[in-house]
């Protein structure tokens, strides 16, 4: 209490300590805690009544100065209102002033801690409807080298489920704070929320932009590297090795096996994002595709295949069982998936043979 005393006497020019007179005028609502802080809010409480009942002490000193030091003396008391988790004080006093204030250069920062107020009371729309308010109707402030608006924008994407708002506050979180950002998790995140609205040409630009960040870490995406760029990559490619559904695309892939032609099984096999890999194999690991070349596997051996798909396969996913091609590792399981792309209407839909796993299926 002592440097805040001090402080007031700086702001005010007043004696240390509030008269009674002054004391009986503060609402007892806003007094609370222990001996100690109902001593301390008193006298802070005391400080802003008496800078309202004097203006003229605003003419003797500088403007920004006198500001800061009123700044210093509400924030203190907000502060205080925190550790004691007073939050409807909190609001309450803090509300109040910017009502009363509303040309106060600090608003911005006190609704924040409004917002702050009403999540620590888990009313989140209403904290975001703060948090929306201050981008919209006040000039960013920054506190302690914080911005107010970055940080407005980094609670609103994490309050609201709204995709459509999400790619505007991304959008206005990579056009004003770029130098502030992980901006590899931003444009991955942005790439999210244009897919949610169905907006596939901003979200394949989203992870075209992320990719020169891949190993960024995405809380809750540990493959995010591997799903943009195989989005990126498909989205470049020609896409003529697709079938417009599954009984075509095996039966075709059964034809050159049994011919024993590998130029033309190739012509099957998908240009971008094919795998080879072992079942044990991550989904990640591409390892396997240095060994993989279908003319030296099929020259001299008769290649089998099943007359079936494998019972593991569904309506997007299916598995065609094939053997002879190498005495370690006889079986491979031709792997053909349903294509997700929604970007072009002409390519969703249809099926690519997509990956090879060797060995029996666990």
């Amino acid at each position: 209490m002592g440097c805040l005393l001090i402080l007031a006497n700086m702001i005010l020019g007043c004696a240390p300590g509030p008269h009674q007179a002054e004391l009986s005028r503060l609402d007892p609502y806003y007094i609370c805690g222990s001996q100690e802080d109902r001593e301390a809010l008193r006298q802070l409480l005391t400080l802003l009544a008496q800078e309202t009942e004097n203006p003229e002490t605003r003419e003797t000193q500088d403007a920004a100065v006198y500001k800061e030091g009123e700044f210093a003396v509400v924030r203190e008391i907000a502060n205080r209102y925190i550790r004691l988790q007073e939050y409807g004080k909190l609001i309450n006093f803090l509300t109040s002033r910017t009502n009363q204030n509303p040309k106060d250069p600090y608003n911005a920062y006190y609704l924040l801690m409004v917002a702050y107020g009403y999540i620590q009371q888990e009313a989140y729309p209403v904290a975001a409807l703060y948090f929306d308010v201050i981008l919209k109707n006040y000039p960013d402030l920054v506190v302690e080298g914080q911005s107010i608006h970055l940080a407005c924008l980094n609670q609103l994407i994490t309050l609201m489920d709204n995709p459509e708002q999400a790619v505007a506050y991304y959008e206005e979180l990579i056009a004003r704070f770029s130098d502030s950002l992980d901006l590899g998790m931003t444009y991955f995140m942005l790439g999210q929320a244009y897919e949610q609205i169905g907006d596939w040409n901003g979200a394949i630009q989203s992870y075209t932009r992320y990719l020169p960040y891949r190993g960024a870490i995405i809380p809750g995406f540990p493959h995010a590297d591997q799903y943009a760029k195989q989005l990126v990559d498909f989205n470049q490619s020609p896409k003529d090795w697709t079938f417009e559904n599954l009984n075509s695309l095996v039966n075709a892939v059964k034809g050159a096996l049994a011919e024993g032609n590998s130029i033309r099984l190739r012509q099957y096999q998908a240009k971008v994002n094919f795998f080879a890999r072992s079942w044990a194999q991550e989904d990640t690991d591409d390892s396997g595709m240095a060994e993989f070349n279908l003319t030296d596997f099929m020259r001299g051996n008769q290649i089998r295949y099943a007359d079936v798909l494998d019972t593991g396969s569904n309506a997007t996913e299916a598995y065609l069982r094939t053997s002879g091609w190498d005495q370690f590792i006889s079986t491979w399981y031709f792997y053909f998936r349903k294509i997700y792309f929604p970007l072009n209407p002409d390519i969703h839909g249809r099926w690519e043979w997509a990956g090879v796993y060797y060995g029996e299926k666990f």
